[in-house]
């Protein structure tokens, strides 16, 4: 698991609505798996931004790409992702690239 920096934890903290259920106290240790899904899936295009400038787009990308991908799920697995947002996004990095080192 990937360590949170204290920029990570401070755009938890900014958005921390977002993530309704998990306890507070828990909040700024999440995985980086799921920040990526709850940002990409409720959060707005300023805290997409924010979160590409935190991660960068390929990370974002790769953590997303393992997410949506059946290749790369097991049968306990299921895909998070609202159905126009996984659509949104995979063709939002396909087109900036943002899947090269991936596929």
């Amino acid at each position: 698991m990937d360590t949170n920096t204290p920029e990570i934890k401070q755009f938890i903290r900014e958005n921390t609505a977002l993530f309704w259920y998990i306890p507070e106290k828990a909040k700024e240790n999440i995985s980086h798996e799921t920040l990526v899904e709850f940002i990409l899936n409720y959060g707005d295009e300023k805290n997409v931004k924010k979160l590409f400038d935190l991660l960068g787009m390929e990370k974002v990308a790769e953590i997303f790409y393992k997410q949506t991908h059946k290749e790369n799920l097991t049968a306990r697995n299921r895909i998070n992702y609202l159905k126009l947002v996984r659509n949104f996004f995979d063709l939002y990095f396909k087109k900036n690239n943002a899947y090269r080192n991936i596929i």
